[in-house]
């Protein structure tokens, strides 16, 4: 297998939808930054609603981790709900499921005439070791009214302890998705915001005032509100694209974050794993080639990527005001693997908030909720070790050492999980700027 890292089976096979920069200074009621899944559908839902806004973005729409994403369609998110239920209670969890689920009944609106792959396919939760685990969800899961049944997962190449069926959902091709929906909207691509101020951002080509703001940049990039360098650290997984290799009809994830998950596309299989925190050691490339290997061993490999999350305290993202004292700045972010459903949800959440509405979902999914938690811990404890290790090169973001990725060329912080190539070139956020080496 090559060393080089291509791009996503989905940059391959659709071609880009190309904006121009910027031209002179501009006025705009709301200012979306960030041209990813989620900036995109809130700048979809707020023009729709006749809402004044424009979306800039430093590079291109779609060309960071959007493109990457295996694009699965379901409101089942690991083994989420049994924990919602104990950590929020009852009424928080139905409205977690709720939203993901009218999410998902969004997609299936907007794709309906559309040429975007989208179909629908059963969603799979399974576990290698406990049955328990499994059947306390779709306990869960009963009792939020989502139907659920007990599966063996009978298409992987592997016993499993028990799997949590959810039937009906769907999967597409994200780009000519996105592409799609993205055409008319007023977008600016290469355009950088270098500074943002009280109602005006400035950007390298030129100055926007606005009288709302939604930051939709994967990882935050206003660093003195919200806390989210501790509330949130980014995860790494990896996916081969095989060919030959016996695909599935349904999706599949284990719930174990460093876990294998399985889709079909298409005549290939997408095997994603071995995943780890950014900056740290995981299994990579090599752990889906061996598995490969052992498995599919007639299949060819014909794509391979890797992708980044970005995760919470508590497993359910942060959407809503950037910060209490913030009034008239949003953010989403905090998708934990799952951005699909949690991008429409974040649209739809924000394109009320933005117009002075209120929406039942916003205290569920709330920046401002209490990060009381165990994760908070290991954060803060990886901030200060990252701080203190004596060596260079350093993150500009908040001068964290850096650690060199071996598998992907690169240098990578495992502090907020910035991403550099060998020659300090920024690969992905919270850094907004290029390392000197």
């Amino acid at each position: 297998m090559s060393g080089n890292v291509i791009n996503s089976i989905w940059t391959e096979t659709e071609k880009c939808v190309h904006f121009a920069p910027m031209d002179g200074n501009k006025s705009t009621d709301v200012l979306i930054i960030g041209g990813g899944i989620t900036g995109i559908l809130c700048a979809y839902k707020l023009r729709n609603a006749g809402v004044d806004c424009m979306l800039v973005e430093a590079n291109e729409i779609c060309g960071g981790i959007t493109k990457n994403t295996t694009a699965k369609i379901t409101h089942s998110h690991g083994l989420i709900y049994d924990k919602l239920l104990r950590r929020f209670g009852e009424d928080k969890a139905r409205l977690y499921a709720e939203a993901q689920t009218n999410a998902c009944d969004e997609y299936a609106e907007l794709c309906s005439n559309m040429d975007c792959d989208y179909e629908r396919a059963n969603s799979y939760v399974y576990s290698l070791n406990s049955m328990k685990k499994i059947e306390k969800e779709i306990k869960a899961l009963k009792l939020l009214g989502i139907k659920a049944e007990l599966s063996y997962a009978g298409e992987l190449p592997f016993p499993v302890a028990g799997a949590v069926c959810v039937r009906d959902q769907a999967q597409l091709h994200p780009l000519k998705f996105l592409y799609t929906v993205a055409r008319d909207l007023p977008i600016c691509e290469h355009t950088k915001v270098m500074e943002l101020m009280p109602s005006k951002a400035i950007t390298d080509h030129g100055e926007i005032t606005y009288k709302k703001l939604i930051v939709a940049t994967h990882f935050p990039i206003i660093n003195k509100h919200g806390l989210y360098p501790l509330k949130l650290y980014q995860h790494r997984s990896y996916v081969l694209a095989l060919k030959d290799a016996q695909t599935v009809k349904g999706m599949y994830v284990d719930e174990s974050d460093t876990g294998l998950s399985f889709r079909g596309c298409g005549d290939l299989l997408l095997l994603g794993g071995g995943g780890h925190r950014t900056g740290k050691q995981g299994g990579c490339w090599q752990e889906l080639v061996k598995f490969a290997n052992k498995h599919y061993k007639n299949a060819e490999i014909v794509g391979k990527w890797a992708t980044q999350d970005c995760m919470t305290l508590d497993s359910v993202p942060y959407i809503g005001q950037y910060a209490r004292h913030t009034p008239g700045v949003f953010v989403a972010t905090g998708f934990n693997k799952w951005g699909m459903t949690n991008a429409m949800v974040a649209s739809n959440i924000l394109c009320d908030l933005v117009r002075g509405k209120t929406s039942k979902y916003a205290d569920v999914f709330s920046p401002s909720r209490s990060i009381l938690r165990p994760q908070l811990a290991v954060n803060t404890v990886e901030s200060i070790i990252g701080l203190l290790t004596p060596t260079t090169p350093r993150c500009p973001h908040m001068g964290c050492a850096l650690k060199y990725n071996r598998a992907e060329h690169s240098w990578d912080c495992p502090c907020h999980g910035s991403r550099f190539t060998r020659d300090g070139r920024l690969i992905d956020n919270p850094a907004t700027d290029d390392k000197k080496m």
